[in-house]
Formats: structure tokens, C-alpha cells, sequence
């Protein structure tokens, strides 16, 4: 995390680094992250960079950590469904959130996913208090959805949390990818167009592959 140094700069000399190290880990991620790029883009000194960061995999931890601060303020202003409303129903939320989230701040959401999904840095050690929090979270909505009889109870509980956790991280890294195409990635994000394609990704989760009679095609 950044030394004391670092958080004594003035707020618009903090932005200019981050911001260099933002389009440094989009560009290259981080393993192929160069250091000295990000330095000479910041217009500091060698000397300056390593009195503000350990390394660049500090630099790229506070950048996780700043996000995440962003995300948590995000998500307290909206208000989320009762979790007894159904499984679906939140998981549904949590997702389009995230989405809605992610297009408010696309240039530093997309140098971290690319990080810790692309380059698996969120399976790492690093991350592993997040992912267990995570992990008992998606456990307490999948039991409670089984009391109240809305899953197969024969369901294997540590799978369904695997899947769920898969899933949302394959729909965030398809939409996020999709959307840095667009001209305005938020007005994408939040189009009609775009929240019924979330929809049938989720769709596809809840009820897989089977034939039956879609939703989607009732209203059509």
C-alpha cells in the first residue's frame, strides 16, 4: 500500500500517477507492467516513485484498494432487494450494479479486471479474505433459498457458490469488454438493450440449457 509519502502529495499530483498507472496495467496488465513507463508518463523520478511504492504490485494493490472504496460508497446508495424476494432476484441486482458501477470508473474497473481475472490474481493469496467472504456470502443466499424451496435441494452447495462466483465474473468481463467498444460506455451499460442482454446471460444461468418455454419468448 502507498507509503505516507505518497499521501502527503497534493491530490492532483496522486491523480497523475494513478492515472499513468491505470492506462499502464490496461495497456500491458500488470506482469508485463513496466515501472519506468509509469514514471516517465508521471513526470517523477526513479528516487520519487520507490519513497511513494514498493513496486509496481504495491502501486496496482492501491489501485484495487481505491476502487473498492468507490464500489462500497456505490453500492450503500443503492437500495437492494430483500434477500427473501428470491435468489435470482438479488443475484440479479448484485450483477447489474456492478455493471452500472464499472461504467462510472471504465479505465481503472478495466486495468483491475484485466489484472485479477485475466491475469488470476484475484485466485492468488492476496486475495483469498475476499474470495472466503465471497464465498460464505453466496453460501448463506444459496441456503436460505433452499429453505424457502426455491432450488433443488440436492444441490451441491461449494458447486452452486463456484458456479455463481464464475458466472458473475464471466458476465462482468463480457460486458465490460463490450461496452469499452462503445462511444459512451455508461449510456451503453444502462441502455434497454444492454440490461435485457444481462438479463439472458442471467437467464442462461437459472435455468441452463434445457428446452423450456423462455420468459423472453412469452413477451415477445
Amino acid at each position: 500500500m502507498p507509503k505516507q509519502t505518497f499521501l502527503n502529495l497534493p491530490s492532483e499530483k496522486r491523480n497523475i500517477i494513478i492515472d499513468a498507472a491505470v492506462n499502464e496495467f490496461v495497456e500491458h496488465g500488470l506482469e508485463n507492467a513496466s515501472t519506468n513507463r509509469i514514471i516517465e508518463k508521471s513526470k517523477i523520478s526513479k528516487g520519487s516513485f520507490y519513497q511513494y511504492f514498493d513496486d509496481k504490485h504495491d502501486l496496482f494493490m492501491h489501485l484495487v484498494s481505491l476502487l473498492e472504496s468507490e464500489k462500497k460508497a456505490y453500492f450503500q446508495d443503492e437500495k437492494p432487494p430483500s434477500m427473501q424476494t428470491g435468489l435470482f432476484e438479488y443475484y440479479r441486482w448484485m450483477v447489474k450494479v456492478g455493471m452500472a458501477f464499472n461504467s462510472t470508473h471504465p479505465n481503472m474497473a478495466q486495468a483491475v479486471s484485466r489484472v485479477l481475472l485475466g491475469e488470476r490474481l484475484f485466485f492468488s493469496e492476496y486475495f483469498e479474505d475476499v474470495r472466503e467472504k465471497t464465498r460464505d456470502f453466496f453460501e448463506l443466499m444459496i441456503n436460505e433459498a433452499r429453505e424457502r424451496g426455491e432450488i433443488d435441494p440436492s444441490i451441491d452447495i461449494e458447486l452452486a457458490i463456484m458456479i455463481m462466483e464464475t458466472w458473475q465474473n464471466t458476465i462482468t468481463t463480457y460486458i465490460f469488454d463490450e461496452g469499452m467498444k462503445q462511444k459512451d460506455i455508461m449510456e451503453w451499460v444502462r441502455s434497454a438493450e444492454t440490461q435485457e442482454r444481462i438479463d439472458k446471460l442471467l437467464y442462461v444461468m437459472e435455468y441452463g440449457l434445457r428446452k423450456t418455454e423462455s420468459e423472453f419468448e412469452k413477451n415477445a
